[in-house]
């Protein structure tokens, strides 16, 4: 038995007659005749009773024809799940965002991808420091990340969205809080707040304050944006964080530009190189038309010696 002649005898019913089912299904009436009976000869019974003006369903045909109907509705389901499936519109993808990125790319990139696939289960990890980004994507508990290179897994493509430069978080009583720009060799001898070790942010901090001629003075270590911020507003410290942290506005901090030395910290997309399919694949190139759109992106040239990078963006 052949879903087609299950379709063959459905239309048939719902027609009232043959010929007019033929009509439908754009065959000729004795394909239909015939199916519809080898379709009652193998099932041993009679789902029809005919004459000359009419067809009339038995008791068999009736109930035969109900299961049909909701066979026939489920195969078309299963045919454009598929489809939808390989188009990457149906599924389940799970997202991380560096901490910096959870205030300025998260909810564009969220809100986008939601609108062009609303059936997609959506996971999202934010606050995740690079390190742990990295070991998700190897493992497969994460689909695609925005973090911060370098990456040192060659199993992880890294697509280069732009390079940040750093300010100066200060407390709004800080002496040097109004001023419009500030000289990191300023904030020698001050108490820090850092990102915790290993991540890129920890490292540009130390390296960062080296240029300067110092190193700095690190009393708290925190694994989250907002709370290196929250502590920065309390007085705690002050800190170094990427532009794109101005987007997260808590009362008693402010953020001031790096006037020297002129530093940045890179952004990228990364996803494993073995592990993209048809949801990462959609994703990808949603994320790269929002961020074209709202230019966002920065960097046009890709170069790192660590993970592999494309130049797709």
């Amino acid at each position: 038995m052949e879903l087609r002649h299950m379709k063959y005898f459905v239309t048939v019913v719902d027609e009232g007659s043959f010929t007019r089912a033929a009509e439908r299904l754009s065959v000729a009436q004795s394909p239909v005749s015939h199916q519809v009976r080898k379709l009652e000869r193998e099932l041993g019974v009679t789902l029809l009773e005919r004459t000359t003006r009419s067809i009339a369903l038995t008791e068999a045909g009736r109930v035969f024809y109900n299961r049909c109907v909701s066979l026939l509705a489920a195969a078309e389901d299963a045919v454009e799940s598929a489809r939808k499936a390989d188009r990457g519109e149906i599924g389940s993808l799970s997202l991380g965002f560096i901490g910096s990125a959870t205030y300025e790319l998260m909810p564009n990139l969220v809100r986008a991808y939601r609108e062009r696939s609303p059936y997609v289960e959506l996971t999202l990890r934010s606050e995740m420091l690079t390190p742990a980004q990295v070991d998700a994507l190897l493992d497969g508990t994460l689909s695609v990340g925005l973090l911060r290179p370098p990456v040192k897994a060659p199993e992880i493509v890294v697509e280069l969205l732009r390079n940040e430069p750093l300010m100066a978080v200060v407390p709004v009583q800080h002496r040097l809080a109004t001023y419009t720009a500030i000289d990191l060799d300023d904030l020698a001898g001050e108490n820090f707040i850092g990102y915790r070790a290993p991540s890129t942010m920890y490292d540009t901090l130390i390296n960062t304050c080296a240029q300067a001629g110092f190193m700095p003075i690190i009393r708290q270590h925190v694994g989250e944006t907002a709370t290196l911020v929250a502590m920065v507003a309390a007085g705690l410290g002050v800190s170094l964080a990427p532009e794109s942290i101005r987007h997260l506005r808590m009362n008693g901090v402010t953020y001031r530009p790096l006037r020297s030395p002129e530093t940045a910290v890179p952004l990228a997309l990364a996803y494993h190189k073995d592990a993209v399919g048809p949801l990462t694949r959609r994703y990808l190139d949603i994320a790269r038309t929002v961020l074209r759109s709202k230019k966002l992106i920065n960097v046009t040239q890709v170069g790192q010696e660590t993970g592999a990078y494309v130049d797709s963006i």
